[in-house]
């Protein structure tokens, strides 16, 4: 290739790259597409004055940053043989480019170190990065850190990321995008339940509909570390790696160590910048219609029985439900959370006849049967911790501090992931499971691996990818949900096997709207799993009517976590009812384009679905406290297609508020201009109550 400016451009964005032949490829655009555009020239009108002093100027954002270039941010290589090989220069680059994805490879001939970076804009408009460092020496190389980044430009004066804990992730946080460098590290084996998820830089008072922004993610289940980063010279960027633990990387000679892919996306506003993250997975992973799921950990916990799980099968069948999932408790021992995590062997006292008679039911009523594991963790109180406890993460002060009373089982000893392994595809295959889920409740905290007590937690996720990958290679057709305490390992890594996340263990919808809603930036609303939960949430002990619990979960992979076998007839029904309206817009909620207004009240939320062909969209209008001024006025309505006419009605089963607009009788008709510009009077309502509008373009006279 002997183009020294390279324009990639796909989906709406367009990448320039400076690729000359003596430097490392360096990103002078990404964002909107530039169009046709003489790249070379851009280059030049971009290129900054230089002063008598290579460190002080602004340059164009290198994917991996180097010293010695004069780059004093954070470094792109980190390492050393033994405390020499530490500064290395990358030069005699190469570059080769097919299609949209450009390659370089470049060598420190004085240090003997080889570097491959991967730059790739695909049909979405999201780019990827990574790189691969190669030891060509003969003295071992400790790689301590190799990190990419992505540029963003000077009018980007605000960052958003994200922090949380258990049943409450994803809460978000702005500030300035000072000089100086914002971090935000995972260091718990897993991205972790205030893992931010996403680093986003962006105009001034961005939203959800307005100010463009960029937001990078890094696809990897592990220890990882995200970064918003200006320069003194008003350079800013955002990175990403993976956060490795000491002498965790040591490249012998012809050894390579690769970082995961960091993906970014932008656009004007937040909603378009998750649809390229949206389209992309919905194209790499095609799902087939979510089936309406009856999980029992809320109804039964582990007071599990044959009777009680038949008749909860039973009603779950007669109010719609699709798939059966029995959760913890089913194996030998396991009464409560203290013990057998491990014994991976179905409880004969509890099952003298096996899982068999309960699949059968299940099956015989229509549905999927699914069965919840957590395969990386074990309690001390287990056979399997007694007869192997060489096989427990010890970093060499013994097992550690438990954590819901369990440990970690070390996948990296390949006699103990073959047992596991055994124990999860037998039983898959004996009983045709057709769903797991996969829970991850432990940080890794000591993740030594023995005997030499080394760190584990690279190799710990490289099973883990690994476990899946066989898994589902050998059970074709089976689905794996992430569930991690909750939210706590949702990424792009994971997601390469997954079908479903569980966003949080917190049912309360009050709660589930903003977690659901900022999850959504990253996944689309059809992989994440969202259950009607009890009239009284176990985490928050808040009551809500079971209109407000079902709106809330309608939006993404349904399903029911209440205990049927203590509701009435009329409850019943209604949740039936729901279910039903969950289905007849499931195609709608599984494949249009999320949206969500901007609203001056922080009181009031508006975010719907709208269709591909914007024939449709599905809005909930919710109150969630009690605003400053009332009533809430009028909301407009984001996404339609402007020249077309729509029949909006509220379609919530049962509105109960102190006043209802003139148009909610009849329903009212207007150009999708008119329902965004102007939009519709809302409804006075109580907090924590919503109302569904249905919008439908009106055919042609």
């Amino acid at each position: 290739m002997t183009d020294p400016v390279v324009h990639l451009r796909a989906g709406g964005t367009s990448v320039v790259v400076v690729a000359d032949a003596e430097r490392l490829p360096r990103i002078i655009h990404w964002g909107a597409d530039l169009g046709e555009v003489d790249a070379a020239a851009l280059a030049i009108a971009a290129r900054p004055a230089i002063g008598d002093s290579a460190v002080t100027y602004p340059q164009p954002v290198p994917v991996v940053a180097q010293l010695s270039e004069g780059w004093l941010g954070r470094p792109g290589v980190v390492g050393s043989s033994s405390g020499t090989r530490w500064a290395p220069l990358f030069r005699d680059a190469r570059y080769t480019l097919d299609g949209m994805a450009l390659r370089c490879e470049a060598v420190d001939s004085e240090y003997k170190l080889a570097l491959l970076v991967e730059l790739e804009l695909l049909p979405t408009g999201l780019v990827r990065q990574r790189a691969t460092l190669t030891n060509a020496g003969d003295a071992a190389y400790r790689v301590d850190a190799l990190e990419v980044a992505l540029p963003v430009p000077s009018h980007a004066d605000e960052v958003l990321d994200f922090t949380g804990r258990w049943a409450l992730e994803r809460v978000p946080q702005r500030r300035s995008f000072h000089v100086g460098s914002w971090t935000r590290e995972s260091r718990g084996g897993k991205p972790g339940l205030e893992n931010t998820m996403l680093m986003i830089g962006g105009e001034r008072g961005f939203g959800f509909r307005s100010g463009t922004v960029w937001g990078v993610h890094l696809a990897w289940s592990g220890n990882q570390v995200l970064a918003a980063e200006r320069t003194p010279a008003d350079t800013r960027r955002l990175s990403g790696s993976e956060l490795l633990l000491p002498d965790e990387i040591v490249l012998g000679s012809g050894e390579s160590y690769s970082t995961p892919w960091l993906y970014g996306s932008w656009g004007d506003g937040l909603d378009a910048m998750a649809a390229r993250f949206h389209e992309q997975r919905r194209a790499e992973h095609p799902l087939s219609p979510r089936p309406v799921i009856l999980n029992t950990w809320e109804a039964v916990y582990f007071r599990h029985d044959l009777d009680t799980l038949i008749a909860l099968a039973e009603r779950g069948a007669a109010m719609g439900a699709e798939r059966f999932v029995l959760d913890d408790g089913w194996f030998t021992g396991r009464r409560d959370d203290t013990s057998s995590l491990g014994d991976w062997t179905v409880d004969s006292t509890v099952w003298p006849e096996g899982l068999e008679p309960l699949v059968a039911r299940v099956r015989e009523l229509g549905m999927q049967f699914g069965l919840w594991f957590e395969p990386e963790m074990i309690n001390l109180d287990s056979e399997l911790a007694r007869e192997h406890p060489e096989w427990v993460f010890d970093a060499g002060h013994g097992a550690g501090l438990p954590s819901r009373h369990q440990h970690v089982l070390d996948l990296g000893h390949e006699d103990a992931y073959a047992h596991v392994f055994g124990l999860v595809s037998e039983l898959v295959g004996r009983l045709s499971i057709d769903y797991i889920k996969w829970d991850h409740n432990r940080y890794l905290l000591d993740a030594g691996h023995t005997p030499d007590g080394r760190p584990g937690v690279h190799r710990q996720v490289e099973q883990l990818y690994r476990f899946m990958r066989e898994l589902r290679g050998a059970h074709p057709g089976l689905e794996i949900e992430s569930c991690a305490s909750g939210g706590g390992r949702i990424d792009l890594g994971v997601m390469r096997y997954a079908d479903r996340v569980w966003p949080s263990d917190c049912n309360d919808p009050h709660e589930r709207l903003e977690i659901q809603r900022w999850t959504g930036l990253l996944l689309p609303p059809e992989v994440q799993g969202t259950h009607i939960g009890a009239e009284v949430s176990h985490t928050t002990h808040r009551s809500h009517p079971l209109d407000y619990r079902a709106e809330k979960a309608i939006w993404g992979h349904l399903g029911v976590e209440v205990n049927l076998l203590e509701a009435d007839e009329a409850q019943l029904a209604a949740l039936a009812g729901w279910v039903a309206f969950h289905k007849t817009h499931r195609e709608l909620l599984h494949s249009g384009t999320v949206v969500r207004a901007d609203l001056a009240d922080a009181s009031l939320r508006l975010e719907g679905v709208v269709a591909r062909d914007s024939s449709a969209a599905l809005y909930a209008f919710s109150v969630v406290e009690r605003g400053a001024t009332w009533p809430p006025g009028r909301v407009r309505l984001p996404g339609l297609a402007p020249g077309t006419l729509y029949r909006v009605e509220a379609v919530f089963p049962d509105v109960r508020v102190a006043h209802l607009p003139p148009w909610f009788e009849t329903g009212v008709t207007l150009s999708g201009r008119a329902l965004g510009t102007v939009g519709v009077e809302a409804p006075s309502l109580d907090p924590d109550r919503s109302v569904l509008l249905h919008a439908v373009a009106v055919p042609d006279a």
